[in-house]
């Protein structure tokens, strides 16, 4: 008998950490349909202050178009939503921090908070860098670029997948320094180590550049150059959190 009474309480920890990531899959969920719902009947301006920069380029008579039929009620209702994902980015790192706060270690969480804000930061910092300095310069580039006779007329649909891959590249190149920070403090590397692959770092930023972006030079050095002044920040920070994780190992 107690063998059968032994057993609920050792599987009961489990049920009880799937019930709390159940509960704040459910916030997380409720907290971006909430967000959803308020940006839902801005579609159109959001869309609209989307494709501004490249609307800035296109010759006097020239639009964009809708070629399939559903495009120009959808297209706006799947920028909202994919809004509203990145505007509640802060509640879903908040959410995950939580679930993963209890089993970390004193240490532990003074470090994680702070690389969760600033791996929110960073992300929407590369939003805003791709918005307001990469789409001008490779929008300009790409419609003055236009053989003579071709009237540049931009789907909607297609537009938004081209920018929301921009976004999404650039987003994930700003986490460089938290990728380099987390590397070294897990032991797996040395900022030593990483100075002496500096490199083929800059080698594999323009590769990532490359397959990332559209294949236009602008956009990848765009890239690039960022994603290596960024890791070159990240083993900056990454040298003072060495030091003084050993100053706290010779103390302890």
């Amino acid at each position: 008998m107690s063998q059968f009474e032994a057993e609920p309480g050792e599987e009961q920890p489990f049920i009880s950490h799937l019930v709390e990531l159940r509960n704040r899959l459910l916030r997380v969920v409720l907290f971006v349909l909430v967000v959803f719902l308020a940006a839902a009947p801005f579609a159109n301006e959001i869309y609209a202050y989307l494709s501004e920069p490249l609307l800035r380029f296109l010759p006097e008579n020239s639009t964009m178009i809708a070629i399939d039929v559903a495009s120009p009620f959808f297209t706006p209702f799947k920028l909202a939503l994919v809004a509203s994902v990145f505007a509640s980015m802060p509640v879903i790192l908040y959410q995950l921090w939580a679930f993963v706060a209890p089993g970390l270690y004193r240490h532990e969480k003074r470090l994680i908070l702070p690389l969760l804000v600033g791996s929110t930061l960073l992300f929407y910092l590369g939003i805003a860098f791709a918005y307001f300095v990469v789409f001008p310069l490779v929008f300009g580039f790409l419609t003055a670029a236009a053989p003579s006779g071709v009237a540049v007329m931009t789907d909607i649909a297609k537009y938004l997948d081209f920018v929301l891959t921009l976004f999404f590249a650039f987003g994930l190149a700003f986490e460089v320094p938290i990728f380099t920070i987390l590397l070294v403090w897990t032991g797996l590397t040395t900022p030593k180590n990483l100075a002496e692959k500096r490199p083929y770092v800059i080698v594999g930023a323009f590769i990532v550049g490359m397959f990332l972006t559209p294949p236009d030079a602008i956009s990848q050095t765009l890239l690039a150059v960022p994603i290596w002044l960024l890791f070159e920040s990240g083993l900056l920070f990454s040298r003072f959190f060495v030091r003084k994780s050993e100053d706290e190992e010779a103390v302890g």
